[in-house]
């Protein structure tokens, strides 16, 4: 089968497309004839080298999430999902193929109305956006930051955080374009990259802040909590933030400020199954809105990556086999 590989750490350049055997399923896993694939901001981050300290090698196999039809099972798995075209979370590995394996637990059957392409934008990035504004007990009435918007997670928190009626829902992103797409989203006001500009109604603290971006400028983000505010980091597209951020924290500690990192992997099972569940079912039925920037074939996954360095994708970029 066709597979797409980390031939070199560093540029899109260093991604190959290879020849490897097919997988096959083995006790409690699933095979998946893929249709689509999603292309997420970690993969950027694997690819470039920065998690090479947590194991990743070159020649690591990129890929989380893909939508296809399962064509075996393997032992212990009910017969009955083959032929069922699903959602499936591969880890953080095996995605970029024409087939992969996924374990059952970590396969939904697709509704009706939902392409692959909706599926693979949605189904990781929306689950991050809900529990992030839960971790952060975000309330009706209070302001919300959502940074590095224009991506699925941030797409999704907009709009989450619009539909729970959020008093204020700031974005930051690079383009009056991309703010004229966010608003259009549930966005209330459209902040740059620095978090600054928007007009002289444009809030200067929030109670909450969801950030996809991290890097060196997140300490003065930061600065702009409200007393008793909640910052859920979410991913570090940016960067690794500046190691002595904290101090910012200690800093302001009469403002009783929080800071939390969130991942989906502390998310029992079960309740990631509810969620991401009835957001497909949203999205199917329109209430809840995926932007899909592009959809390429698996032998792109290099262009993929260029354009999401080059900060060009608005949503999420799909390959497909």
């Amino acid at each position: 089968m066709k597979a797409v590989v980390i031939r070199a750490f560093g540029d899109p350049e260093g991604l190959e497309v290879v020849d490897l055997p097919a997988p096959e399923p083995g006790p409690g896993q699933v095979l998946v004839a893929v249709e689509a694939i999603g292309v997420g901001g970690v993969d950027a981050v694997i690819r470039r080298g920065a998690l090479a300290a947590y194991g990743f090698r070159e020649g690591h196999l990129l890929g989380s999430e893909v939508a296809g039809t399962v064509t075996a099972v393997g032992e212990g798995v009910d017969a009955a999902w083959t032929g069922r075209r699903v959602w499936a979370f591969t880890g953080l590995s095996g995605g970029y193929a024409e087939q992969a394996v996924a374990r059952v637990e970590d396969v939904l059957a697709l509704p009706d109305g939902l392409t692959g392409a909706d599926a693979v934008t949605l189904g990781g990035s929306g689950l991050v956006a809900h529990f992030a504004l839960r971790k952060a007990h975000f309330a009706p009435g209070e302001t919300v930051l959502v940074r590095g918007a224009a991506g699925s997670i941030g797409i999704t928190a907009v709009q989450l955080a619009a539909r729970g009626g959020a008093g204020t829902v700031a974005v930051t992103t690079s383009s009056e374009e991309r703010g004229a797409r966010l608003r259009e989203l549930g966005a209330t006001h459209v902040l740059d990259r620095s978090g600054q500009g928007g007009g002289p109604d444009a809030p200067t603290g929030f109670d909450v802040v969801v950030d996809v971006v991290g890097g060196p400028g997140m300490p003065d983000v930061l600065d702009t909590l409200h007393a008793g505010g909640r910052y859920v980091l979410v991913g570090v597209v940016g960067g690794q933030p500046p190691e002595d951020f904290g101090t910012r924290l200690l800093r302001d500690f009469r403002k009783s400020l929080t800071f939390a990192t969130f991942s989906t992997d502390t998310v029992p099972g079960p309740d990631r199954r509810a969620v991401r569940a009835e957001q497909f079912a949203d999205a199917a039925r329109g209430d809840l809105r995926t932007v899909v920037h592009a959809v390429l074939p698996l032998g792109r996954a290099a262009d993929a990556h260029r354009a999401m360095d080059a900060g060009e994708v608005f949503g999420r970029v799909v390959l497909t086999p």
